[in-house]
């Protein structure tokens, strides 16, 4: 690769991270999150208030500047989340990241952004349609949810349990034909105004199935009545089903992260928790960007009181715990490592570690200091009370084993 070329992605880098919602690891991709959300609520806001007669009387003009500023932001956004294409999507080559970017659902919500404001130039008979299809940009708010990943659970959710849920709908849609077919056959004749034809008793079906009740077709025969009734009951259980079916999902989906240390005993899995600092290499970067051994999975994320479900594109924040797992290695030689605690008159007190001596044999691990770990590079000076966990392949007379 040369160096124009080696340039040219690092920038394309930097684009990506400044136009991915979340990454707040510098101040310019900060800023472009705070600026892109405040377009959006801006064009939001100019958009409901102009459907007021005096709002729009009176701030017309102003609406209508409002609206084509914020709008051109969009056509921007989206010109720079295409050129970031392979970015998002690393293991595409050609035209496919940008293709692939192009048909996805963010990328379509994207193209409707900010289309059909520009459409009418060259298609003013198609106006009144395209300014309903404007109507998209409202779908950009998902966006915001990267701050918190709430709604991914809702998605997960929905697609571990798809196919319980179209099972349950699939009852509904059977219950609202036979409901229907039967009213307009009890109804239609003493209501032939009313229950005309099946539609009729589908519009009567469904209301009443999803407790909804409008009221302006109603059964008048007692054996309209009675049907009425049950359908009632039966409406009120089959609008429960795919809600107890979600339920469950969140139950699971959030039982997951408080399990994982039985799931380690069952599977034999290690799990160790980490959090990211603001200047850690994985800040700002995917998970699928984290080149993690094989055997070495990302179990859950904690961000403040949520947990995040870790899927590839995923961006870790500071702040984060990160649940890390991995397989235990079969038929491995357990690893020893020994404790030592300085006390008032040992020989390491006010030393720097790069001043020890200590043989090649032997390597400080950690140092754990009023309760906290420290990372022992070699400017750590060692105090009296710290705890010094090393490894070494020579007897210690004065340290504590701690098996591994």
């Amino acid at each position: 690769m040369t160096a124009g070329s080696r340039e040219f992605q690092e920038f394309r880098q930097r684009v990506f991270k400044m136009v991915s919602v979340g990454v707040v690891d510098d101040p310019i991709n900060q800023g472009y999150d705070i600026v892109s959300t405040g377009m959006l609520l801006i064009n939001l806001i100019g958009a409901f208030a102009g459907t007021f007669d005096s709002v729009a009387q009176q701030y017309g003009s102003l609406l209508r500047q409002v609206e084509a500023i914020t709008v051109a932001f969009f056509a921007l956004d989206y010109i720079l989340r295409l050129f970031t294409a392979p970015c998002l999507y690393p293991g595409e080559e050609g035209w496919r990241p940008y293709v692939k970017y192009a048909k996805s659902g963010a990328g379509i919500i994207d193209l409707l952004s900010f289309l059909p404001y520009y459409l009418p130039m060259f298609f003013p008979a198609g106006a009144v349609a395209f300014r309903l299809i404007r109507v998209a940009r409202i779908l950009r708010l998902f966006r915001i949810n990267a701050y918190y990943d709430s709604l991914n659970v809702i998605a997960e959710v929905i697609v571990g349990k798809s196919q319980q849920l179209l099972a349950s709908l699939f009852i509904i849609f059977v219950l609202m034909l036979a409901s229907s077919l039967s009213m307009y056959s009890i109804e239609h004749e003493a209501q032939p105004e009313v229950f005309r034809n099946a539609f009729s008793g589908m519009w009567w079906a469904v209301s009443t199935l999803l407790t909804v009740g409008y009221g302006d077709i109603y059964p008048i025969t007692p054996m309209g009545k009675f049907l009425g009734i049950v359908i009632t009951f039966l409406g009120v259980g089959m609008v429960a089903i795919p809600t107890g079916i979600i339920s469950a999902g969140f139950v699971e989906q959030y039982s997951r992260a408080k399990k994982l240390s039985d799931y380690a005993r069952e599977e034999q899995l290690n799990f160790m928790k980490i959090e990211i600092g603001n200047r850690d290499s994985w800040t700002g970067k995917t998970i699928q960007e984290l080149n993690l051994p094989a055997n070495v999975i990302v179990a859950v994320i904690q961000r403040k009181s949520e947990i995040v479900i870790p899927r590839g594109d995923v961006v870790l924040m500071p702040g984060d715990r990160v649940i890390l797992g991995a397989e235990a290695l079969k038929n491995d030689h357990p690893v020893n490592l020994k404790e030592i605690t300085l006390m008032k008159n040992h020989d390491w007190n006010n030393t720097a570690i790069m001043d020890l001596d200590i043989s090649r044999q032997t390597h400080i691990v950690m140092v754990q200091r009023n309760g906290k770990a420290l990372v022992p590079n070699g400017n750590l000076v060692l105090r009296e009370g710290d705890t010094v966990i090393l490894y070494s392949k020579e007897h210690l007379s004065s340290g504590d084993t701690v098996p591994v």
